[in-house]
C-alpha cells in the first residue's frame, strides 16, 4: 500500500507546507538497483589509536569500489571509524574526536560505521568502553536527518578479514530500512570465503523459502534469484497459483506442502534430495497471524500460530541438520518481529513465537557453527505489505512516522538483509538478530 502522507510531503503543495507546519518530512530512501555504485560520493576513514581495523577495512572498501579518503571534505557519503582502539572510557573521546566535526556532512541516504571489539570477550575498561558504544550509535541514528543511518558492528580478534561482507551490505543501498543495529562477526564457524562474483554471491546454491506465494516472501525469492540462488518456493497448495507465479518469475521450483504437517520435514527433506541433491539456505518466512486480546483468543487461535511461526521450523530445522539435507556452510535464516521484542496488544500469541525465533536463533548458533554453518534471523518493523494495509489508519501511521527513518519499509529491505546472512562471505555472522525497522522507536 501506498504511504500517500510520504507521496504529499513531495508534491507541490506539500514541499511548501510541511516545513512551514513542521510536520514529519520522510526521504526519499535510496535503494539497491543492479550496477549502481555502493556510495555516491567518498568514505571518510578513521581509527582510534591502537585499532586493528584500518587497515583491512581500507583494503576491502577499495575492493568495493568506495572512494576512501582520510582526510575530510565538505561532504561524505559514509563514515567509517575503527573504535577497536578505544581500552579505556577515557579513550571514547577517540568517537567524539572524529565524528563532531564532520557529522554534518553525512549527504542523503548516507551511512555511519563504528567498529568495536565484542564487549563480552573483553575485560575491564575495555569491556566498559565497548559497551558504551552502543548508546553512542543508537543516539546518532536518531539525530541523522535524509535516510541517513548509523550502525555498530562488533568484530572479534580473528575475524577482521571477515568483515566484508557486512560492510558491504551496511554502506550499500541494501540496508536502506536498516538502522542503529548492532552486529556481531565471529570466529566460531570457518574463515568466510568471497563469492567469485559479488553481483551473484549465491550462483549454484539451492535456497528454501516458506510463505513464498507473496509479500516479504516473494521479495526473498526474488532478491535471492537475483542473487544466482534457485529457488524453491514453498506455500501451502491454497496459495498454488500465487507460488507458481513466483517461482516462475525467478526461474525456480514451486512445493506446496502444509508445513505444519506431522510429515512435512520428512517429505521435504525427500524433495531437497532428490531433486536438489540439498540444499544450502534455509529461509523460515511462514507465518500468520490471529490477533485477539489474550482473554478473547481462542486455543485454536494460539495453538495454530505458534504450530506455523514457530513448531514447524524447529521441526524442518531438526530433520534438515539430522540427515544432513543442509549442506556444508549452509544458512538458516528466520524471520521475528519487533513484536518479540516489544510485545504488542492483541498479539500476545504472535509476539510469543516471534520471540521464540530469536530463542531459535540463540540456542541453534553454536549448533550451526559446529555444523559449519550459520543461523540469523531478521526482525521486520513495520512493512509496507497487504498485511499492514489492513491496519487501521490511525494505527497504520503510527507505525510509520515512530521510526528513525519516518516511514515504513519494503519487503525487499527485508529480503535484502537476508540476502546479506545468506552470502557465503558472511560465515563469521552467526547468532545474530538485525531488526529490519528504520529504528522504530518502539523495544530495545
Amino acid at each position: 500500500m501506498a504511504d500517500r502522507y510520504q507521496q504529499f510531503t513531495k508534491s507541490p503543495v506539500g514541499k511548501f507546507v510541511v516545513p512551514k507546519l513542521g510536520l514529519p518530512n520522510p526521504a526519499t530512501l535510496r535503494r539497491y538497483k543492479p550496477g549502481q555504485p555502493a556510495l555516491e560520493g567518498p568514505a571518510l576513514l578513521g581509527a582510534a589509536p591502537g585499532g586493528r581495523l584500518e587497515k583491512v577495512i581500507e583494503a576491502q572498501l577499495h575492493r568495493a569500489g568506495i572512494e576512501v579518503v582520510s582526510a575530510a571534505t565538505d561532504r561524505h557519503a559514509a563514515l567509517v571509524f575503527d573504535a577497536t582502539g578505544v581500552k579505556d572510557p577515557k579513550q571514547l573521546r577517540e568517537v567524539y574526536n572524529f565524528f563532531h566535526p564532520v557529522i554534518r556532512s553525512v549527504g542523503p541516504s548516507g551511512r555511519v560505521v563504528v567498529l568495536g571489539t565484542p564487549p563480552e570477550l573483553a575485560e575491564g575498561n575495555e569491556r566498559i568502553a565497548q559497551r558504551a558504544l552502543e548508546g553512542f550509535v543508537r543516539s546518532v541514528g536518531k539525530e541523522l536527518k535524509r535516510g541517513a543511518t548509523a550502525q555498530l558492528v562488533y568484530v572479534a580478534e580473528g575475524a577482521e578479514e571477515a568483515t566484508e561482507s557486512t560492510l558491504r551490505f551496511l554502506l550499500s543501498s541494501k540496508s536502506a530500512f536498516v538502522d542503529a543495529q548492532v552486529i556481531r562477526v565471529g570466529t566460531e564457524t570457518k574463515t568466510a570465503s568471497a563469492p567469485a562474483d559479488w553481483a551473484k554471491p549465491l550462483d549454484g546454491k539451492v535456497a528454501l523459502v516458506t510463505g513464498a506465494s507473496r509479500g516479504i516472501g516473494a521479495a526473498i525469492a526474488e532478491v535471492l534469484g537475483r542473487d544466482g540462488a534457485h529457488v524453491v518456493a514453498l506455500d501451502i497448495p491454497a496459495q498454488g497459483a500465487d507460488l507458481s507465479k513466483v517461482a516462475n518469475k525467478v526461474g525456480g521450483s514451486a512445493l506446496q506442502l502444509d508445513i505444519t504437517a506431522a510429515d512435512a520435514p520428512e517429505k521435504l527433506a525427500e524433495y531437497l534430495v532428490t531433486r536438489h541433491g540439498g540444499v544450502d539456505i534455509v529461509v523460515h518466512n511462514a507465518g500468520i497471524t490471529r490477533d485477539k486480546t489474550l482473554g478473547n483468543m481462542t486455543e485454536g487461535g494460539w495453538d495454530s500460530v505458534i504450530a506455523v511461526n514457530l513448531a514447524s521450523q524447529l521441526a524442518v530445522n531438526e530433520k534438515l541438520l539430522s540427515d544432513k539435507v543442509l549442506r556444508e556452510n549452509g544458512r538458516i535464516i528466520g524471520v521475528s518481529s519487533i513484536a518479540g521484542i516489544a510485545g504488542n496488544v492483541g498479539q500476545t500469541n504472535y509476539a510469543t513465537s516471534k520471540a521464540g525465533v530469536i530463542g531459535m536463533v540463540n540456542v541453534g548458533a553454536p549448533k550451526l557453527a559446529e555444523y559449519g554453518g550459520t543461523i540469523n534471523a531478521v526482525a521486520p518493523g513495520f512493512i509496507e505489505t497487504k498485511m499492514t494495509a489492513a491496519v487501521p489508519l490511525f494505527i497504520r501511521e503510527a507505525g510509520r512516522r515512530l521510526s528513525s527513518l519516518g516511514q515504513g519499509g519494503l519487503p525487499v529491505d527485508v529480503a535484502e538483509t537476508i540476502a546479506w546472512y545468506a552470502n557465503p562471505a558472511s560465515a563469521a555472522v552467526n547468532g545474530n538478530v538485525v531488526r529490519v525497522c528504520g529504528q522504530a522507536l518502539l523495544g530495545a
